[in-house]
């Protein structure tokens, strides 16, 4: 009889757990854009997957304290930049951060970033179930006038 209920219970906890998983957000090609001396923002690409429905709600960077997920629209015919509260994941569809369209600003550098060094950024992830999950990117900074496109780098 207890080997029952603990065979029971322990079934009611994994299905519980299957209950709570999260999605499985994959992150490609991350890097960030060089910066000139005195500059003080730069941005952050890569492109995110998501294994069910999420959204990229934050970023945050031992670079910087300011961190925003952005996006670059056109308004009468002027090409704006502003903040946004999220971008959709939708299901095994791929978006794509890149020059031009959402991206991540760092914002209030005080130092130059340099070609050749990585800049950690950890994403701030939630699925329709309001789970919040943290997805830890190194990005490779490559030049000033670097163009989205495969390198092929991956998330750790």
């Amino acid at each position: 009889m207890q080997r029952t209920i603990v065979s029971s219970l322990l079934s009611l906890a994994l299905l519980g757990a299957a209950g709570l998983a999260q999605a499985e957000v994959t992150v490609t090609d991350p890097w960030v854009r060089a910066t000139v001396a005195g500059q003080q923002a730069t941005g952050a690409f890569m492109k995110l997957q998501s294994s069910d429905k999420a959204r990229l709600v934050g970023v945050r960077s031992p670079l910087t304290e300011h961190a925003e997920v952005h996006e670059m629209v056109m308004d009468k015919e002027v090409m704006r930049m502003r903040q946004v509260q999220q971008i959709e994941l939708p299901a095994g569809k791929t978006v794509e951060l890149k020059p031009g369209g959402y991206h991540i600003m760092l914002l209030g550098l005080d130092k130059q970033v340099q070609e050749g060094t990585d800049v950690d950024l950890t994403l701030l992830v939630e699925t329709d179930a309001g789970q919040k999950q943290e997805i830890t990117v190194r990005a490779p900074v490559r030049a000033l006038n670097a163009k989205a496109g495969g390198h092929g780098h991956k998330a750790h």
